[in-house]
């Protein structure tokens, strides 16, 4: 049987990062083995429901490479993947298991339910319901629960764990599992108002989808035992398990925005690269096996399996994501860059923007910067002539050199077109310029750079001069010395 996965988001809200990358995984191990990777809306719990929530996953997911070969707005086939056009099928096969006797009804009310909840408190008992003591068809007798049904009886339909056995299943990442079916919980599968809850619809759409692979976080391995229980209760072979781990902060707290951004759109929006984000997030809890951090999607998904799927919770480094940016920056076409950059510029007013010109100052200073967008204000000098002003840290470096205006008297002076055209010729005329001041050249630099650009880092400072070009360099030398 080929491959068969699905990424199964809920319209709760926007594209967890963490989504991301178990989508990813789903992804990468279904084109890996030339599989199918499905899309799946699973919107059961209609009070949490976020509108336009899937459109904006499946956009963000679009943006980061991540499609999907069957499910809603894949050809405009909205069927059969959407669980809250599937209801009266997940009835159907709920009252099933009732027939066969692996589920029951229930009667309880909610202060019943709270009743027992905190008998089990007061008692030390982890709370879950007590299938001899409550209201159901087992303490009622067959006459009654007929009665309660026939007289319509708000009930629900719970799962009848068997307490006496072992579940068993082997996760493709954490080994073999094995749980006391008394720690299980008789779980709800069809709420008082006929909705299914996740779990039955959840294993209702694997089986007749027939997923062969359940990869998913970490966070539903305890809900595992009760999938398989309901697969021995309906007779179906059920599909492989994968839990990937959580998404850690750098305290390895779960990921929340106290530490930065969790959405994907919100990295989308600083600036982040789809290549890059997508790089980082592939190898936040997988090991390639090799000391290479950087992958394209095709090399990802060649090189991509579960074996080396870390079981610990993985760190999401911020800054070791903002470096690969910058890598990826530094990787980019730069006219393709320019283009994307241009229109920006444009908008903020500055006067020296064509897109040639944008090409070659995005060249110049890339390696400094890890966001294109922060190329306008790191190299702001070069796209127009509003310097920041001068820091008082600047200006001390300035007085450091009691002889600068002869420096650069000097230096303006002998600036053309000529002294620019090669690397040589600008040295032979900085060191004329120290020499007139009684400096040595190195400690003419940083307050050359300071007077032309008001920065005290930078790109090379002879390229920045050829961008700047002579006219300017005059303009702010006359500047310099007028002061």
């Amino acid at each position: 049987m080929s491959v068969r996965v699905r990424f199964a988001p809920s319209p709760t809200g926007f594209l967890h990062i963490g989504s991301l990358r178990t989508a990813l995984y789903n992804y990468l191990f279904a084109k890996h083995h030339g599989g199918t990777c499905i899309l799946r809306i699973e919107d059961t719990d209609r009070t949490r429901f976020v509108e336009g929530a899937i459109e904006e996953q499946i956009s963000s997911l679009a943006w980061a490479g991540v499609t999907f070969d069957e499910g809603p707005h894949v050809g405009g086939n909205h069927g059969p993947y959407t669980q809250s056009e599937r209801f009266d099928l997940y009835r159907e096969y709920g009252m099933k298991l009732v027939g066969n006797g692996t589920a029951y009804y229930a009667f309880d009310t909610s202060e019943e339910l709270d009743a027992m909840r905190l008998r089990q408190q007061n008692a030390g008992i982890a709370p879950k319901y007590d299938r001899s003591s409550m209201r159901n068809q087992y303490t009622l007798g067959e006459l009654e629960t007929a009665r309660l049904l026939e007289e319509g009886a708000m009930h629900v339909i719970r799962l009848k764990v068997p307490l006496q056995q072992d579940i068993r299943f082997n996760d493709l990442i954490r080994g073999e599992v094995v749980v006391n079916g008394r720690e299980i919980d008789d779980q709800i599968l069809l709420k008082s108002d006929g909705f299914p809850t996740y779990h039955l619809a959840n294993v209702v759409d694997d089986h007749l989808m027939e997923i062969t692979h359940v990869i998913r976080a970490e966070e539903w391995l305890p809900s595992t035992p009760k999938h398989i229980i309901l697969y021995q209760a309906f007779g179906w072979e059920p599909p492989k398990f994968a839990h990937v781990p959580l998404l850690l902060n750098p305290d390895r707290s779960k990921m929340s925005k106290r530490h930065g951004d969790v959405m994907v759109r919100d990295f989308a929006a600083k600036g982040f690269f789809p290549e890059a984000l997508v790089n980082f997030v592939a190898l936040c809890g997988w090991n390639p096996g090799t000391d290479n951090e950087f992958f394209s999607m095709q090399e990802l998904i060649d090189s991509f399996g579960l074996d080396r799927v870390n079981k610990a919770g993985a760190v999401f480094d911020y800054q070791k994501l903002n470096w690969m940016n910058g890598e990826y920056l530094k990787k980019r076409n730069v006219h393709d860059l320019a283009r994307e950059l241009h229109p920006k510029l444009l908008e903020r007013g500055y006067p020296y923007v064509s897109e040639s010109y944008v090409a070659d100052v995005i060249e110049l200073v890339r390696e400094r910067v890890a966001f294109l967008a922060d190329i306008s204000e790191f190299a702001d000098y070069l796209f127009g002539d509003t310097l920041a002003p001068l820091t008082p840290e600047a200006q001390e470096v300035l007085a450091k050199v009691p002889t600068l205006k002869t420096a650069i008297e000097t230096f303006k002076t002998g600036l053309s077109l000529e002294t620019l055209a090669s690397q040589d010729a600008f040295k032979g005329l900085a060191q004329s310029a120290a020499d007139a001041a009684g400096v040595k050249q190195g400690a003419l630099m940083k307050p050359l750079r300071l007077v032309l650009t008001h920065r005290e880092v930078g790109a090379d400072l002879f390229r920045t001069l050829q961008l700047i070009g002579v006219e300017r360099c005059v303009q702010r030398f006359d500047a310099f010395l007028a002061g």
